[in-house]
């Protein structure tokens, strides 16, 4: 008897339609249990990323899930994309600490960035506002639908908040007023530790989101080639005292998940990466 290499057994009448309604269940199961706990999928990853697991670190490989509450750390030449079960995503860049959904009686408390830098993508539901919060020590930003990025920038936790697309609220999280500010696509703003929520600035000439900008490009360059993570350091964004400066704070640790314990990296994932960012918006 000869088989060709691509025939398989044909399934008719009730086996067929009991073995695709298994099949279908299976699928559902799946969603179902990702949307339940909660949990992110590693699209995209290179270098290290890891999360800590009893202050251990894991190796997180494409195709993990990272579970709320689970923090989650890049090195020197790490990056990630992860994705929830609504579609939105959030990258994690280089020399970051994140703590991934928090609040495990809210979901829409996506991040806690206590050092480096996040972009943030999250998707309308049926054209609808999803609104979703990420917190740094210092800011609390609410989202609705929108691009944005957030960077802790050093040990005070000086936070950089910068919108793609969209609009987002600001609230300063250690001295509130009850008035946020609110950025359209374009603008920013910097959160200072012990200083009011200073008036919001407008990136006309498109300085700041560029330096953001060909730093993701590099990364997105990273995930196509696998060639090793250029350094963020003289990224040319608007330092808090003037001048340039980097886009995120220095030294996470890097570390792993997965099925292996200990300092290992990454693959470069075999997930399509995410397309460049659109162009900013003309003014």
């Amino acid at each position: 008897m000869h088989w060709r290499r691509n025939s398989a057994p044909r399934c008719n009448g009730f086996a067929g339609k009991g073995l695709a309604a298994i099949f279908l269940l299976g699928v559902c199961a799946i969603s179902s249990y990702a949307e339940e706990t909660g949990a992110a999928k590693v699209m995209t990853l290179t270098g290290q990323v890891s999360v800590l697991r009893d202050n251990s670190p894991w190796v997180l490989n494409v195709g993990d899930s990272v579970q709320p509450r689970q923090i989650i750390v890049t090195g020197a030449d790490g990056y990630a994309l992860l994705q929830v079960s609504d579609g939105s995503t959030f990258e994690v860049f280089q020399n970051a600490r994140v703590v991934f959904r928090d609040n495990p009686g809210n979901w829409k408390d996506l991040l806690e960035v206590f050092l480096g830098r996040v972009k943030v993508q999250i998707q309308k539901i049926g054209g609808e506002p999803n609104y979703n919060k990420v917190r740094t020590p210092t800011a609390v930003i609410s989202v609705r639908g929108t691009v944005f990025d957030v960077s802790v920038e050093d040990e005070d936790a000086t936070t950089l908040v910068v919108v793609d697309e969209g609009q987002v609220e600001v609230e300063h999280a250690l001295l509130p007023t009850g008035h946020p500010k609110m950025l359209n696509a374009g603008e920013w703003v910097r959160v200072f530790k012990h200083q009011p929520l200073a008036a919001k600035s407008v990136d006309k000439s498109g300085v700041l989101r560029g330096a953001m900008r060909a730093a993701a490009d590099a990364l997105y360059e990273v995930v196509y080639r696998g060639s090793r993570i250029p350094s963020s350091s003289g990224g040319g964004i608007p330092g808090p005292g003037g001048g340039t400066g980097t886009g995120s704070g220095g030294g996470g640790t890097g570390g792993g998940n997965g099925d292996h314990k200990g300092g290992g990296t990454g693959g470069t994932g075999g997930g399509t990466p995410p397309p460049p960012p659109p162009p900013p918006p003309s003014h």
